[in-house]
């Protein structure tokens, strides 16, 4: 489908910033390919630009920040507070005038509380699609907001949910069926096909090319479940054999001290590597034997694909879609969530069983293939996108489904 029809329908996605994350990284992968398809993505981001936005520029897609960004960081935090929600509206009325998008997606929670208000408040566009990325556990903190989240579905033209426990949550929320859809993430397969040597990975990590190595890709935050893992690897290090490792990969989000601390008192802290934030997240994928993903909450993640992609084993925990991705037995192990004892044993048993290892990878990497291709995922965005502009009151599943199956 990508590429079969010359449209010019200006597509404006809204998000927070283009920092790297989970849902920025999705969308410098899917804007360029939404503009070769034809369409003229453009992005605002509500308060900077973030690391991303020139790997999107440098492909065409626009990025467009407040005029007001740096400035008001510099002000005082009360005076910053005061002036940023009026500014903030102003900005955006005048992207919204200046471009006059034919749709507007926003992007996780921040986005979509200030630029449904917004667009709400404008009455423009007619089309506003939202996409929700992660559990609803948010909402627990702020009330208030999950019922104002909850009155902004009501105006959209779509709601999607990148896993089935997503949508499930939004479909409690009160979203009509009809205007509901599920849209997976979706992984650059072409990328896994041009990966370093595995040894030269491993050389410049500083492991031994025939040492047992685990991975796991994530942000050093709570809710991530590192101190679960660290405390299943404590469980299980007199098991383990000699000179393993396990590469952590992700910047610290104000837990790296804590969890090191807690490493050295379990006599682990000289098998771990803390990589940091690194642009070479899939090469480490691929040097490694075992990757693992210990999250309490999850949407889709598309570090648990891109392990899969890269030829890796997988364990990981039961939240959000990671089970929808793992299949359990088959392309990895799924274990539940807050459980280091069973996070452990699973690790244990891929460790003690390569020829279990290589049959989940291969298994894995064609599950990617098969399911969750980034091609795949964008003929998806783009067949919804022409469907509501056809329709704008469309059956959103129905439209999804039908621009996978032409997509094909």
């Amino acid at each position: 489908m990508i590429g079969a029809k010359p449209y010019v329908e200006k597509v404006l996605f809204v998000i927070g910033n283009l920092d790297v994350g989970g849902a920025e990284r999705h969308l410098a992968q899917v804007l360029p390919m939404l503009k070769d398809a034809g369409f003229s993505p453009l992005v605002y981001t509500m308060t900077h630009k973030g690391k991303l936005a020139a790997v999107l520029e440098s492909q065409g897609v626009r990025v467009i920040e407040p005029w007001f960004s740096t400035p008001v960081r510099r002000l005082p935090g009360l005076l910053r507070r005061l002036l940023l929600m009026p500014l903030s509206f102003m900005a955006f009325c005048i992207v919204m005038f200046r471009y006059r998008p034919n749709i507007v997606h926003f992007f996780l929670p921040e986005s979509y509380l200030f630029g449904g208000v917004s667009s709400w408040m404008m009455m423009s566009p007619r089309i506003k699609v939202m996409s929700r990325r992660s559990l609803n556990l948010y909402q627990l903190k702020y009330p208030v907001l999950a019922k104002i989240e909850r009155l902004l579905h009501a105006g959209m033209s779509a709601v999607l949910g990148n896993s089935k426990a997503v949508v499930r949550e939004l479909a409690a929320e009160g979203v009509k069926t009809s205007r509901l859809g599920l849209l997976y993430n979706g992984i650059d397969l072409e990328v896994f096909e041009k990966l370093p040597p595995r040894a030269l990975v491993r050389s410049g990590l500083g492991i031994q090319s025939d040492a047992l190595m685990m991975v796991c890709v994530a942000n050093l935050i709570p809710y991530k479940g590192h101190i679960d893992l660290i405390q299943a690897l404590g469980d299980i290090r007199a098991d383990l054999p000699s000179g393993w490792v396990i590469a952590l990969v992700g910047r610290d989000c104000g837990i790296a001290s804590e969890l090191q601390a807690l490493a050295k008192r379990l006599g682990v802290d000289e098998h771990i590597h803390w990589l940091g934030e690194r642009s070479d997240a899939i090469a480490i994928c691929s040097a490694a034997d075992i990757g693992v993903l210990s999250s309490h909450q999850e949407g889709f993640s598309n570090s648990v694909l891109e392990g899969m992609a890269a030829g890796v084993a997988m364990v990981v925990t039961d939240v959000g879609g990671n089970a929808e991705a793992v299949m359990d037995g088959v392309s990895g192990l799924v274990v539940p969530a807050r459980d280091p004892a069973a996070l452990g044993q699973a690790l244990l048993t891929l460790v003690n069983d390569e020829r279990a290892r290589q049959r989940m990878a291969q298994a894995g990497r064609q599950r990617v293939a098969d399911n969750f291709s980034l091609t795949t995922c964008v003929n998806r965005y783009a067949g919804l996108y022409r469907a509501l502009l056809s329709q704008p009151d469309c059956n959103v599943q129905r439209a999804l489904d039908a621009s996978q199956i032409q997509g094909h």
